[in-house]
């Protein structure tokens, strides 16, 4: 371990039955909280910014606008839902919506939640430990995963279940056609909402400062991958990017100025081997398990000290071998990842003896803002679910 560094760090069906009295208190209490709930500016510091303001490039962060966190475009037409709460009401009679958390880790997805519902009695939010979760799951109607792999014996348990949702954007844990076969809805907080695509960036940057040059590859040009573009470029980095789908609709913000060279995920190599350092932000599918392989690091540029990679999306896109051999090699200059092929990382993992490599422990989207951002959408879709009202804030994928 001498070598590497480690860095600490729906239209409306009640949901559950209530009565009309009931029901339309539920419903108005939701409306006054939601109306009365805003997040300030706050000085959340990630371990990005910490660097940068070391260095002296920040002096301050930049945090979305306070005063309303999901603006109109992001929210749903009234009466869209009108199918799926039908599909979301559950025919029972009781009068607790219940809200589990799967397993201890960032306990504070937990906290922020409870704190944010403790005037909401109809609201009950759990947490057990990963080894609990398939011995309890069928007392809930919401569950967030955090680090849960959901697998289809767990779906089939989950007998109330209603919701499946991530404290964040990664469902690569959870069974989605097991849950579209048991009428079970999926869901992810998307980051650009939470101030988690922000946070991520800066560990890019902080990842990425050390090692420098003059051209990067950003593969998945999503949230994360337009907020490292809009970082680099005032250091005067030729920004690559690859993305399934370059349609407007399809980008966060206008990207004229953002970026040099566009390509698919066909072009990847040749925009590889244009780059002096690259930096994964795509999702872990099927498809992108093992993306970076000994083919694609072999066409990175070759330098006498090499090309640089850095990983803040998930461990598993990353070929272990591929990248142990090339840093052996010395065609991989260096390797910044905040996330591992397993985790919790190994301390006795062999590739922490290279000098050149930098680790975090997946903490670049774990800041207070972020956190409290995405317990109010937690807490937000459990009153809707009780009450029958349409979603906000998070984003389906079945």
């Amino acid at each position: 371990m001498a070598g590497a560094r480690l860095v600490p760090r729906l239209t409306h069906s009640p949901a559950h039955q209530l009565s009309p009295p009931a029901a339309a208190a539920a419903a108005a209490a939701w409306r006054r909280h939601r109306g009365s709930v805003s997040l300030r500016r706050g000085s959340p510091v990630s371990p990005g910014l910490l660097f940068l303001s070391f260095l002296g490039f920040l002096g301050t962060r930049l945090l979305p606008p306070s005063e309303e966190l999901f603006c109109s475009c992001c929210s749903p037409p009234a009466g869209s839902y009108s199918k799926l709460a039908c599909s979301i009401g559950n025919g029972g009679d009781s009068k607790v919506t219940r809200v589990l958390f799967c397993g201890p880790h960032f306990p504070a997805s937990t906290i922020y939640t409870k704190e944010y519902l403790q005037s909401y009695p109809f609201i009950e939010v759990d947490e057990v430990g990963l080894e609990e979760v398939p011995d309890v799951i069928q007392n809930y109607h919401i569950c967030v995963v955090k680090s849960r792999r959901i697998d289809s014996d767990i779906i089939t348990k989950a007998t109330q279940m209603k919701i499946i949702m991530q404290y964040g954007v990664g469902l690569e844990g959870v069974d989605v056609n097991a849950a579209t076969e048991h009428k079970i809805k999926v869901a992810r907080i998307p980051g650009s909402m939470t101030g988690n695509a922000v946070s991520c960036s800066e560990m890019a940057i902080y990842l990425a400062l050390g090692v420098l040059r003059k051209q990067v590859l950003i593969l998945g040009f999503g949230a994360i991958g337009v907020e490292i573009a809009k970082r680099l470029k005032p250091f005067g980095v030729k920004i690559l990017a690859t993305k399934r789908n370059w349609s407007p609709a399809s980008l966060p913000c206008d990207i004229d100025g953002l970026v040099d060279k566009i390509g698919g995920p066909e072009d990847m190599y040749e925009l590889a081997g244009e780059a002096d350092i690259v930096i994964t932000c795509l999702l872990q599918t099927n498809e992108t398990v093992g993306i970076i392989d000994n083919m694609f690091l072999s066409v990175m540029k070759k330098f006498i000290q090499g090309s640089y990679l850095v990983n803040i999306a998930r461990g598993r896109l990353l070929d272990y071998q591929a990248v142990f051999d090339h840093l052996e090699s010395g065609h991989l200059g260096g390797l910044g990842i905040d996330v591992a092929w397993t985790e919790p990382f190994d301390p006795n993992d062999p590739i922490l003896k290279f000098s050149n490599v930098i680790i975090t422990p997946h903490v670049a989207g774990v800041t207070e803002y972020a956190y409290r951002t995405m317990a109010k959408v937690v807490g937000d879709v459990a009153l809707q679910l009780h009450s029958g009202e349409p979603f906000t804030g998070i984003e389906f994928v079945n």
